[in-house]
């Protein structure tokens, strides 16, 4: 099947990476065995054959992954390799871009998102997106996060609203910082809030899934925590995709991580497997910095 819009398999090895894997959880941290998802499992997201081009230019190749609900899965690989891509395939934010087309299926729960009867508005809503750079509407903190709301006509009072503009911004672990100030510009907030914004704006429309590109990439260290550790609090609620280049957060906040490498996923697996005992020997040189 082929869509106008933008692998696995792998031989076990005895032997695991060397030096140089980023650090993990101890057993008496956050994730326990109880929490990794079972491959059995029905997926929330299912990727079958997935071929996307930009005109002539295959820049995804017969991609195969299945993201578990409820949980963070880690998209790894250097820059070129198809992550972005890939996650915006997910919402089919790659529509808009001239030539881009895509073949093989993109299942949530079990429905092709690119079939004909999908309405695309309502895939968004169902599918939020945080970018890489933090992207505040030129309004008020408040407004920020009502607008999809108004847009979508999800609230019928203005109590209602604002109950739904405090529980986003509780959310983001925005609201302790910002309830005293909800009328001053989005604008005014610094880096690191201005993402946790546009994190508390997805969530307002109560999304499924929310996908993340390189969501800390541009924050200092301590706005970078806050991050990943609202990244661990969401995942509860949310199933959470997340497109990163820092392999110790991939490390810290995933569960499952997938290794794209030149548009192809060379290995998907349990995130702490992928960094201590990765089945392919280029995921191997990858993850302990000796290539990519």
């Amino acid at each position: 099947m082929a869509h106008s819009a933008a692998a696995t398999g792998s031989q076990p090895r005895t032997s695991g990476p060397e030096s140089g894997t980023p650090a993990l959880r101890t057993p008496d941290s956050r994730t326990s065995e109880s929490q990794i998802p079972n491959p059995e499992s029905r997926p929330k997201i299912a990727v079958e054959h997935l071929n996307f081009y930009y005109g002539l230019n295959r820049v995804l190749s017969e991609v195969m992954l299945q993201v578990p609900p409820n949980q963070v899965t880690a998209l790894i690989g250097p820059s070129g390799c198809g992550k972005s891509t890939f996650l915006r395939s997910l919402n089919r934010m790659n529509d808009i871009v001239p030539g881009a087309r895509l073949e093989g299926s993109i299942r949530i729960d079990d429905r092709d998102i690119y079939a004909s009867s999908v309405d695309v508005v309502d895939l968004r809503r169902r599918v939020g997106m945080v970018f890489q750079k933090s992207n505040p509407f030129p309004k008020s903190i408040f407004e920020n996060v009502a607008y999809g709301l108004r847009i979508n006509r999800m609230t019928r009072s203005r109590e209602e609203l604002r109950g739904r503009v405090e529980a986003s911004l509780r959310a983001a672990a925005l609201w302790d910082e910002v309830h005293d100030r909800l009328h001053a510009a989005a604008l005014s907030l610094s880096g690191g809030q201005q993402q946790r914004l546009c994190i508390a704006r997805a969530l307002a429309v109560e999304p499924e899934i929310l996908l993340m590109d390189e969501p800390a990439s541009a924050l200092d260290p301590i706005a970078t925590q806050r991050i990943e550790d609202l990244i661990y609090q969401l995942k509860d609620r949310y199933t959470i995709v997340i497109v990163t280049h820092n392999m110790q957060q991939a490390a810290r906040v995933s569960d499952v991580t997938a290794f794209f490498w030149l548009g192809k996923v060379v290995e998907v697996d349990r995130t702490n497997k992928i960094f201590t005992a990765p089945s392919e020997k280029l995921t191997e040189d990858y993850v302990t910095g000796r290539c990519g």
